[in-house]
Formats: structure tokens, sequence, C-alpha cells
């Protein structure tokens, strides 16, 4: 006689089947529902969290938190202007991480909501401006090969007038001062602000390139008060 071998009934098998899913879940929520367990970016229906190191770094102007007061983008690069309430501390925000003491604090500068101004180019440049005692003060930012550098030289106007303008038509802005030219006469005197004005042209690798020629006036100059001056309006300064 045949002997039939014995079979484990279909029921069976699927109960020990459902047990082994049912407990693999149950190991996987508690996984997922622990507080210090963040949610998997691809798991279904989840969110990625955000890595906490990503938000900006608090800074400080002087003795208070910083305010946003002026920002620009040039060459997709974020430029952010940042000041305390009176705009006499600030600091220059370049990307995420990368931030600038502006040396025209110590210059007793305003810095105001139109203070930064940048230009694109073929290489990019940021100037910061204010008004202090007797004229403005600038501080000039370049990008040489994706670096952004102070370049450690602060410009004065005693005609209160410092611009951007690419005069020399190589694709790079180009600082333009304009003062009074009074030669033996101290700067802020009377005489000296009496005297008539010109418009000096410092190309930002290779500096002065040349003067405009005296005006009566600062009105008198091409553009004012954002100066445009051509290669042609320059001779040497006197």
């Amino acid at each position: 006689m045949r002997t039939q071998e014995a079979r484990t009934p279909r029921s069976v098998l699927f109960t020990a089947l459902l047990a082994v899913v049912v407990t693999a879940g149950v190991i996987v929520a508690v996984f997922l529902l622990r507080p210090d367990a963040p949610v998997p970016a691809d798991a279904p229906g989840g969110l990625s969290v955000p890595d906490s190191g990503s938000a900006l770094p608090a800074v400080n102007c002087g003795q208070s938190v910083c305010r946003e007061i002026g920002a620009m983008t040039v060459g997709g690069m974020p430029v952010v202007l940042l000041a305390d309430e009176t705009g006499k501390q600030g600091v220059v925000r370049i990307g995420s991480d990368t931030v600038f003491p502006l040396m025209v604090n110590d210059m007793g500068v305003t810095l105001k909501g139109d203070s930064l101004r940048c230009v694109d180019g073929a290489t990019q440049v940021c100037l910061v401006r204010g008004d202090t005692g007797g004229g403005s003060a600038g501080e000039l930012f370049v990008a040489r090969g994706g670096i952004w550098r102070d370049t450690g030289k602060p410009y004065f106007s005693d005609a209160g007038t410092i611009a951007l303008n690419d005069v020399t038509a190589d694709g790079i802005a180009d600082v333009i001062v304009v003062r009074h030219e009074c030669p033996g006469a101290q700067t802020g005197s009377a005489r000296c602000q009496a005297a008539p004005v010109l418009a000096e042209v410092y190309d930002v690798a290779r500096g002065s390139v040349g003067c405009t020629r005296r005006y009566t006036a600062p009105s008198e100059l091409k553009g004012w008060p954002e100066v445009r001056l051509t290669r042609a309006d320059l001779r040497a300064c006197p």
C-alpha cells in the first residue's frame, strides 16, 4: 500500500506568513517613530529633514545683531549688506558663509539701503559706500577665480561720490572717485570745497588710470550722481 506524505494545510502556512509580515511591520514602525530618528527621504510619503547646519550663522554688527539693509546677486552669488540699527557698524556676507567686516566702519560712514552696488562682468565687483564727515568712503570687493576678496584699500571722496562703471571697457567695473582739485588746501576746508572737481578712475587691479578735466560742480559730470565715463573722458591726473 502506498504511503501518502503528510502535508501542512494551506491555512497554517498563510497564518505563519502573516505573522512574519506583521512582525516586520512593527519593527519598522518602532524605528521610524523614535523621536530621534530622521524620516528617510525615500520612505513612502516621507519628507527629507534639512541638515541643522544649513542655517545661516548669526552675525553681530558691533554690539548689536545685524539686520539686512541691502542685497544684490552678482555672478549667481548673493551679496548682502548687514548693519546695526544706526548704520554705523556693518559687514558684507557673500554666499552663505563668507563674512567681511568693513574697514569703512572706522571711517565713520553711515550705511543705508543704497550703500551696496555690484556689477557683473569678466570679474565681479561690489562696492560698499556711505556718507562720512566731509564726504563719502567706499570699500571694494572683487571675485577672482570664484574667490571673493576685500581689496584692502578704502576710497574717499570729498565731493560725496564714489561709483562703479566700466570706464576702460575691459569687461570689469572701475571705481570712480569724485574729488575737489585743491593742491595745498586741506581736504574738507572751505577753500577746498570751493575748488573745481574732477573724477579719478581706478582700475581694480592696476590702480589709477586717469582723471577727467575739471568741472565747476559735481553735477556737471555725466550721469551724476552715478557717474558714467568713457576712456575718452580721461587724461593724466594733475
